[in-house]
């Protein structure tokens, strides 16, 4: 008897490579995600130790202290617009629409009498109406992100100045209000609680980008939102969700904006956005979606406020100041191009 022979099936070198190539994108993928937060905390230490070294007074306890509550605002509205620019899309409201949950904030405590809590509540809920509006716009309208956050970021820049008279808001009949912000919770050291608050937002930003359906989503339709739809999933539905997710987080900055400054101030606000979306950028969030971190974000927010902290200590006026961060920025979007290229 001849000896039995099992055939197995024929697979072409192509077939070979390509599996090759498939299997290994997760890991290649993760590398070049792990290699740019890296750099991302290079330059954090480069930077840091580069001021150190021009100023003796820029690495002490209480400037570190400064650096963290000058990048909480800012880096608030990073980790909602983290969400917005993964799925391919661009928040440029964020800045304004701040400058405007912090009026109402005036609005429901100073005007209103509200209790401290149910205006903060509020506050942070007309955020979310505002990220809401957007992704309707976005997701429902098909209104281009960029074009539908311009025009709510001019809506809002000109509602703050309506509602407020173009006058800024004291919160003296609410003292409690400016220790949401200012609050120091350890002796001896100036480190405020909205510091504190910085953190726990980090924690659920990334629980939710990680952890949770709205994060697999958002990430499923930045790298493809035709196949993401053809799967089943009502992409429409969770683009307004993660828009009005970026808007919650919107309402918080605005409230530590205003505790911060004891006021709100009609007229602010504006460049924070693209600070923020710098900040998100530096990180290693791709402005063509589908790629970015919470962690990444964070670094990235923390370069911005090193950056601005470390100039105004070694005295550069401040119209060069904003060259050093425009720099920073034009730096940032090359370097993404560049890895989408690579990619």
């Amino acid at each position: 008897m001849s000896p039995t022979t099992t055939s197995k099936p024929a697979v072409t070198p192509s077939t070979e490579a390509f599996s090759a190539v498939e299997s290994g994108r997760p890991r290649l993928a993760w590398v070049r995600g792990s290699l740019q937060q890296l750099l991302a905390v290079a330059s954090l230490i480069v930077i840091v130790a580069f001021f150190s070294f021009a100023s003796p007074h820029f690495f002490t306890a209480n400037n570190l202290v400064s650096i963290l509550t000058a990048a909480t605002v800012t880096g608030i509205l990073a980790l909602g617009t983290t969400f917005v620019i993964i799925t391919g899309g661009i928040d440029l409201s964020i800045g304004t629409g701040m400058v405007l949950c912090g009026v109402m904030a005036g609005v429901f405590l100073t005007y209103l009498g509200w209790p401290l809590w149910a205006g903060v509540a509020a506050t942070i809920l007309f955020g979310g109406l505002i990220g809401l509006i957007n992704g309707f716009n976005v997701a429902v309208l098909g209104i281009p992100s960029f074009i539908a956050t311009l025009g709510m970021m001019l809506i809002a820049a000109g509602l703050s100045l309506v509602i407020s008279g173009t006058k800024p808001i004291y919160f003296t009949e609410t003292p409690d209000f400016q220790s949401i912000m200012n609050l120091s919770i350890i002796p001896g050291i100036r480190f405020p609680l909205g510091v504190v608050i910085f953190i726990v937002m980090i924690v659920v930003a990334a629980v939710l980008l990680t952890k949770t359906i709205l994060g697999r989503y958002t990430f499923s339709i930045g790298s493809n939102e035709a196949a993401t739809a053809l799967s089943g999933v009502n992409v429409v539905r969770w683009k307004v969700a993660i828009y009005t997710l970026a808007g919650l987080f919107v309402g918080i900055a605005g409230v530590l904006s205003a505790s911060r400054l004891s006021s709100a101030q009609p007229t602010g606000g504006m460049g924070l956005e693209l600070e923020a979306i710098a900040a998100v950028v530096i990180g290693g969030t791709s402005l063509q979606g589908g790629k970015g971190s919470i962690i990444g974000t964070v670094i990235g927010a923390l370069i911005m406020a090193v950056l601005t902290n470390g100039l105004r200590i070694i005295s550069v006026p401040q119209e060069w100041q904003s060259v050093a961060v425009g720099i920073v920025i034009l730096v940032a979007v090359y370097l993404d191009m560049l890895r989408r290229r690579r990619a």
